[in-house]
């Protein structure tokens, strides 16, 4: 036999080395300048595609360097530069989250120096990335109350007025947001705003004893916030036409507080030699053709980004998947709930499927399509599915849940949806799969995740309206939700809330009721008692009985003996709930009607946890007209301080 031999041989990738990556550095920098000086409202889908070509993540540092001192230069392009965030933000977080950080420091830092420009264009660009929902509001709301403080230390009335035109400024940018988002807050501030101008009248009628002067602008701005209050802050639209870029269900939103640790990362600012630098340069391509559909048959310069195209351009196609291309889709989700190790770990890859599959559905057909929202739904769908068929459930299918309602109001909605969905067909699940659905379902509302006044509008709970079926998954939903709060909390959020009574009255028939309802409360009270649930019947109980007494009378007397028994439950009920009727108690997503006493407002519905209530949150008007010697301004930020510790 002959021997052979084999040679093999290595082909070694030789690395840039620093004067190639140092040139790159500059050119890219100069590159980056010329393209945010240039950036108009016509041209910021074309200069998002240059700005993706080049390496985001390399240079993000620059990016976000340049971008905060064109916006200092210029405070009017704030909501430009939001925009172009925005868009950059729901592809690349990163970049996002780094801005603010150094958004954040800047407005600290400059505070403290009483640094006047800095702290307005800081100010300003914060704004703009909430009202693009980069950034969570709670952030300007905790920089709203540092501003209305009453009691700073060596606080003197330069620096309070300063600090209330730059509140006045805060809210001209952002109330409109904070009206629909966190109206209750908003309340509490407006609330704020007009005791200010109450002690500033009177401090300036005592000829500045006893309170804060208030300049004259100042005074006049106050005025014309309130107004803009009472009307609803209409007229004033939250992003301007032609700058709303990023689809509801493709925004990236970031929680930062202000007590939060931030770095700036300052180092990335700087050139520094790139050992790998092929390995990084090509997982930026990857990551740019799964941001702009590139494929290797087209050209660069057809490329789009069409998750930023608005509807009213062009005439949208609707498609769907095929049967099988949803059942391959279904299997992936399946898997990849099934592979991964914790709950973030499955919501992040969970996303990024979900991307994929948008960028080939929209490669494929060349057009805006509507499969977005499909695609969500579906998977959606897969996490309760999943929960569904486990042997026991798992607060893990929850967690995900929760974390994929958190992102925005388009993921509450599917859920919302899909909860209905369920509860309608739920006849044909086994009972481990109710348990397991209901389970899933109480830990979403016991995060407050989920909307109880929309959830729940449409159930009730009634011999003839429910089968066993949807009895014992309300059943599972409410022991969850006792397992995890607790039957006091239970009772004060459903119970005590005279908000949310009108929206689950099919539950709790305790209001609008006459003697017609008398089989529906009695369903009700043996329903919970039967479940160990008898605590939240007592308030049923009590209508019930003064129901109970008309039917016992004959024709004639009927008709004024329930008359009066209304009247008398009326009274009654009225005097037993006296102690939350007045304390203004309020679902976490929708305004206080009471607010009415002090400022006209609407029913929103909105994210849950962004306006959590409680009733110690709120005050009396009362106070705010009798105490006009600073006890009521203490109050009012204690208040302001705890909704914000309920919103983090």
């Amino acid at each position: 036999m002959e021997n052979s031999t084999t040679t093999t041989t290595t082909t070694t990738v030789t690395q840039p080395d620093e004067s190639y990556q140092r040139t790159k550095w500059i050119e890219t920098k100069k590159n980056i300048k010329q393209l945010l000086q240039q950036l108009t409202p016509s041209n910021i889908k074309q200069t998002v595609l240059q700005l993706f070509q080049i390496n985001l993540l390399r240079y993000q540092g620059l990016f976000i360097r340049e971008i905060m001192k064109q916006q200092i230069r210029i405070t009017t392009n704030a909501e430009l530069y939001g925009s172009l965030i925005s868009i950059i933000n729901s592809k690349i977080p990163e970049i996002g989250e780094l801005l603010i950080n150094r958004l954040v420091l800047q407005f600290k830092k400059n505070y403290l120096q009483n640094n006047k420009n800095l702290i307005n264009s800081s100010i300003i660009f914060i704004c703009q990335l909430i009202n693009q929902q980069v950034l969570n509001e709670i952030l300007i709301l905790q920089i709203l109350q540092m501003l209305l403080e009453s009691n700073v230390p060596n606080n003197n009335n330069n620096n309070n007025n300063n600090n209330i035109e730059l509140a006045i400024m805060v809210l001209k940018q952002t109330g409109s947001y904070l009206f629909k988002h966190s109206n209750t807050a908003l309340i509490m501030i407006l609330n704020r705003l007009k005791d200010i101008l109450q002690d500033g009248a009177n401090a300036n009628a005592n000829g500045g004893n006893g309170g804060v002067g208030l300049s004259s602008w100042n005074r006049k701005s106050i005025e014309y916030i309130l107004k803009l209050a009472r009307n609803d802050f209409k007229n004033i639209s939250i992003i301007k036409n032609g700058l709303d870029l990023v689809e509801t269900e493709d925004k990236e939103t970031h929680v930062i507080t202000l007590e939060d640790k931030l770095y700036s990362r300052d180092h990335l600012n700087v050139f520094s030699v790139d050992e790998e630098y092929l390995d990084h340069e090509n997982e930026y391509i990857e990551l740019k053709k799964e941001i702009l559909g590139e494929t290797d048959h087209e050209d660069e310069n057809e490329n789009e980004i069409q998750v930023i195209e608005t509807t009213k351009n062009y005439e949208e196609k609707i498609t769907d998947m095929s049967q099988s291309e949803l059942l391959q889709y279904q299997k992936t989700v399946y898997l990849t709930i099934m592979s991964s190790m914790s709950s973030d770990e499955a919501v992040h890859k969970l996303l990024k499927l979900n991307f994929k599959s948008k960028i080939k559905n929209k490669t494929k057909n060349k057009t805006k399509t509507k499969t977005n929202s499909n695609d969500n739904e579906i998977l959606a769908d897969m996490v309760i599915k999943c929960c569904s068929q486990e042997k026991t459930y798992s607060k893990y299918y929850g967690i995900i849940g929760e974390k994929l309602i958190s992102r925005n109001d388009h993921w509450h909605n599917l859920f919302i949806k899909l909860f209905k969905y369920y509860y309608d067909i739920i006849e044909n699940f086994e009972t481990n799969s109710l348990r397991n659905l209901g389970k899933f379902f109480g830990h979403l509302f016991a995060s407050d995740k989920l909307a109880l006044d929309q959830a729940w509008s449409n159930i009730k709970l009634t011999e003839q309206d429910t089968n066993p079926a949807k009895r014992i998954l309300l059943k599972f939903i409410f022991q969850e939700m006792i397992e995890e709060l607790g039957i006091n909390e239970v009772k004060e959020r459903l119970i005590n809330d005279d908000y949310l009574k009108p929206y689950i009255k099919g539950i709790f028939p305790v209001i609008n009721v006459d003697g017609k309802d008398a089989d529906a409360i009695r369903f009700s009270i043996n329903f919970f008692t039967a479940i160990g649930l008898g605590v939240l019947t007592e308030e049923m109980r009590y209508v019930l009985d003064n129901l109970s007494e008309p039917e016992e009378e004959d024709d004639r007397g009927r008709s004024r003996s329930r008359s009066y028994s209304r009247s008398a439950s009326s009274s009654s009920y009225n005097s037993r709930s006296r102690s939350y009727s007045r304390s203004q108690s309020r679902s976490s997503r929708s305004p206080n009607p009471r607010g009415r006493q002090r400022f006209k407002t609407k029913k929103h519905n909105h994210n849950e946890s962004r306006t959590p209530s409680r009733e110690n949150l709120k005050r009396k008007r009362s106070e705010s007209v009798t105490d006009r010697n600073g006890n009521n301004n203490n109050n009012n930020n204690n208040n302001l301080q705890d909704l914000l510790n309920n919103l983090k």
